[in-house]
Parts: C-alpha cells; sequence; structure tokens
C-alpha cells in the first residue's frame, strides 16, 4: 500500500484532491460536486477567509505564513468551524508543500513515523516538503507529540496542528516552544451570515439557484453558533429539502424540517435578549426552578453565549442569595470555570446545576444592600481618615506618626474579639449589612448584633 493511502481521512479534515494553477499563478485547489457543502466553499485564497482578521492583518505571523514568508510549525488553537483546516491548506498551497492530514481521533506513533519518513524521503529525492495538518492534536498521547519533535526541529515537516483545547494544558512543552501559537476566535453572526450569502450566490455552492428568507437566514446563523461547517452543513440540507419539492426558496419551515431544531424567538441584540435573561434571573430569586430551567433551555437552544449565561449566575449569586447560602457563590464561580474548561454542549449541566441550586437556595438580598450602603456614604464623602492605631506601622518613621500603636490583637483574649474602633470617626455606629432569618443567614441575624455590642463596647 503506497503511504499516502494510510491517511485517507473524512472530507472535513482532508483537503480538496485536485489542484489547478489560477490565472495569477497561485495554486488553487477544484472540488468535485459531490463534496460537502463545506468543503466545496473552503477558501481558496486569503481574501475569501472570512473572521480572524486579529491574526490575518497586513504584517501579522499567520498572514506572512500563509503568503508564504517566513515558514514555521504553527499551532491553531480555537473553537470548531473557525478556520483552522481552511489555513492549514492555505499554507500547504502558499508554500508549495504536499499536504498530508492526519486525525489524532484514528492515527498513532506507527502511522506519524511512517509520515515522516515519507516527508524526509521525499525531500531528499524529489526536493517535496510536506505540511503535515494534524487535528485534534490535544488527544495525541506524551509519547505521539514526541514523536514530531525531531521532524519539526529540522523541518522535515511544516507542523500545522489544530486544537479546540488550550494547549498550555494539552500539548508538551518541547513541542509548544518549537512552534507558534496562534489562538482562534468564534465566527461573529455578520462572519456566518456573510458565508452563508456567498454558498447561496457562489457556482461552487448552490449556484443562485435558490433563495433564503430572512427569518431561515437568522434560525441558520443562530444554529451555527460561530461554526462555520455547521452553518454550511445545515444550508446543504435545507437547500437539498427544497430541491427535492422543486422549491426556489427556503424558509424557516424548511430549516426546521432538515436540521431538527425548532426556532426559538430569541433575538440575542434584541428585546428578547433582555426579556428572556431578565425573566431567567427573576425566576431563580423568585424560587422558580422549573420557569428558571426553561428560560435557561430557551437561551442555550437559541445559541446565547454560555459564559454570559454563567457570569449571570455568579451575579445573582451574591445579589439575591448572598450568606443565605454561601455555597451558591461557589457552585455559580464552579459552573463558569466547567463552561471554560468543556465548552458546550457539555456546559449545560453545570450552567443547570447551578440554576437549580440557586433557585432552591434561601434568598437574601443583605449583601448588595449592604456594600451599596456603603458605597452611598463613600460618595457622600463620608470616607474619614483610618483611626490611627490601624495604620500601617511596616516602615521607617511610622512609630513617630503614631502609626499602629495601640492596636489591640484579637487573637489575645479568649473570645478572638474585642472593644475597639475600626471604621473612621464619622461612621462609628454606621451598620451596613443586616442579616436576614433566612437560611445560613438566620445564625448571622444572631451573631451579627452582639459582635457589634462588643466591638463598640457597649
Amino acid at each position: 500500500m503506497a503511504q499516502d493511502e494510510l491517511f485517507t481521512v473524512n472530507a472535513d479534515i482532508a483537503p480538496p484532491p485536485e489542484r489547478t494553477t489560477s490565472n495569477t499563478g497561485a495554486e488553487t485547489q477544484a472540488d468535485p460536486a459531490s463534496s460537502p457543502l463545506a468543503v466545496r466553499m473552503r477558501p481558496r485564497s486569503l481574501d475569501e477567509v472570512v473572521g480572524q482578521q486579529h491574526l490575518l492583518r497586513e504584517g501579522a505571523p499567520l498572514r506572512r505564513l500563509v503568503e508564504g514568508a517566513a515558514p514555521a510549525s504553527v499551532l491553531l488553537y480555537g473553537p470548531p468551524g473557525t478556520g483552522k483546516t481552511t489555513l492549514a491548506n492555505l499554507v500547504s498551497i502558499a508554500t508549495g508543500r504536499r499536504f498530508v492530514a492526519m486525525s489524532a481521533l484514528s492515527a498513532g506513533v506507527k502511522e506519524v513515523r511512517g509520515v515522516i519518513e515519507e516527508a524526509r524521503r521525499r525531500r531528499q529525492y524529489n526536493t517535496e516538503n510536506t505540511v503535515l495538518f494534524i487535528d485534534e492534536v490535544h488527544r495525541f498521547s506524551k509519547t505521539q507529540q514526541d514523536a514530531l519533535l525531531g521532524a519539526v526541529e529540522d523541518r522535515t515537516v511544516l507542523l500545522v496542528a489544530a486544537t479546540t483545547e488550550n494547549p498550555s494544558f494539552s500539548v508538551v512543552s518541547p513541542l509548544l516552544s518549537r512552534s507558534l501559537v496562534l489562538q482562534l476566535r468564534p465566527l461573529t453572526d455578520a462572519d456566518i451570515t456573510e458565508l452563508i450569502e456567498r454558498a447561496l450566490a457562489d457556482e461552487r455552492g448552490l449556484g443562485g439557484e435558490l433563495t433564503l428568507t430572512e427569518d431561515a437566514r437568522a434560525h441558520l446563523v443562530r444554529l451555527a453558533g460561530g461554526d462555520a461547517r455547521r452553518a454550511l452543513t445545515a444550508l446543504e440540507a435545507a437547500a437539498d429539502a427544497a430541491s427535492a419539492t422543486e422549491a426556489k426558496t427556503i424558509d424557516l419551515a424548511i430549516v426546521e424540517s432538515t436540521v431538527d431544531k425548532a426556532a426559538v424567538r430569541y433575538d440575542r441584540d434584541g428585546d428578547q435578549h433582555y426579556d428572556v435573561i431578565s425573566a431567567f434571573i427573576k425566576s431563580i430569586r423568585g424560587s422558580d426552578v422549573d420557569a428558571a430551567l426553561h428560560y435557561l433551555a430557551r437561551m442555550i437552544e437559541a445559541g446565547e453565549d454560555p459564559r454570559f449565561l454563567a457570569r449571570r449566575l455568579v451575579v445573582h449569586a451574591s445579589e439575591d442569595i448572598g450568606m443565605a447560602d454561601p455555597t451558591a457563590l461557589q457552585s455559580a464561580v464552579a459552573a463558569a470555570h466547567a463552561v471554560q474548561f468543556i465548552g458546550m454542549p457539555e456546559g449545560r449541566l453545570a450552567l443547570a446545576q447551578a440554576t437549580v441550586h440557586l433557585a432552591t437556595a434561601p434568598k437574601s438580598n443583605a449583601v448588595i444592600k449592604g456594600i451599596d450602603a456603603a458605597l452611598a456614604d463613600v460618595r457622600a464623602g463620608l470616607a474619614g481618615t483610618v483611626p490611627p492605631h490601624l495604620r500601617d506601622g511596616h516602615y521607617a518613621g511610622a512609630k513617630k506618626l503614631g502609626n499602629a500603636q495601640g492596636y489591640r490583637y484579637p487573637h489575645n483574649v479568649p473570645e478572638g474579639v474585642l472593644a475597639q474602633q475600626y471604621p473612621p470617626d464619622e461612621l462609628v455606629g454606621r451598620d451596613y449589612y443586616e442579616p436576614t432569618q433566612r437560611g445560613a443567614e438566620r445564625t448571622l441575624a444572631e451573631r451579627v448584633p452582639k459582635l457589634r455590642r462588643t466591638i463598640r463596647g457597649e
């Protein structure tokens, strides 16, 4: 079996098989009509790339690499469908190198070494260089990653590796140090819209044979969630369904019927965005766990940024629960970290768990009332000087200024609390935090007044 035959991979990873030369002299690729729409519409030049402008502006490392200058191995880090495979293929075209694609899901050390040996042989006898694209490189073991080091070091292969996980945690340090790490960002709704419109009109795509209604387009953009491949796959399915009925227009009903996902009334940039998130928070505040889960599901289904949802939960944990259940904040922060760490769709579980915790927790707004009352006094000018005995005494001359003189150390008394002035003179006796009788604050409602009496010598 020929070496190249070892690496027949799916169309989402493999580059289009046939290359031609454009009238500008740049090498381009032709795709068979049977290829998936996402493959046929893969950009053939930098001018067709949508998004990632932070990496593709003039003089940026990735643009210089794609344009054939200063070849270097690269780790492309970002969400699915943001152009990692496309950029790897453009590097191959720009540098005139042979392109070999592998998936870390199916390749092992033997396959990696086989590609490297073939690349070394071709370079030695045919003066042909190789771009090795490895998808999901974070799934390679340490041993598999180590097998790449020598070939990357001596440039037997120009490695372009793609990962959806932070390479600082998933790629071995020697490989990191030999590669340029570039982070790709999710495509915006405007980027996805541009890709859809291009696929509708371009001869490589649908060739202008079908039109798309506004609500169908909006639904496709929502479904994409920043993933170009997902958007084009859904568009292709809808186009096939329309053609089967000889329809010339793809409407919302056709899109829904083909992707099996109902459109959700939710405009991420309009009134629905604010209405639904408001209802979500108010349902949690009102302890209606079922309504809270409904609004959470509605936003997830509509493609809301899960990090936004996590941030709202963190805010709500302190604003409406606070010390009535101190573990609520821990739960919300953990959900935020989980979403950042594992992404979606699995991140929905952490968001749901935090939502259930917060909705069923005892409620108190004593924390927000306390800090807002303190802020109001500060803004009103009630910010007197720090009492001398509380000031810093760890520098030369502090003692002469009276700093830290007379400070009483609470741990020196059995109770751990003693009479001493802590606030500025203007705020002595001012109460900000008023615990409720709900949840864990019931205990604090008894303890805080006792602490105040002792501290104030009453």
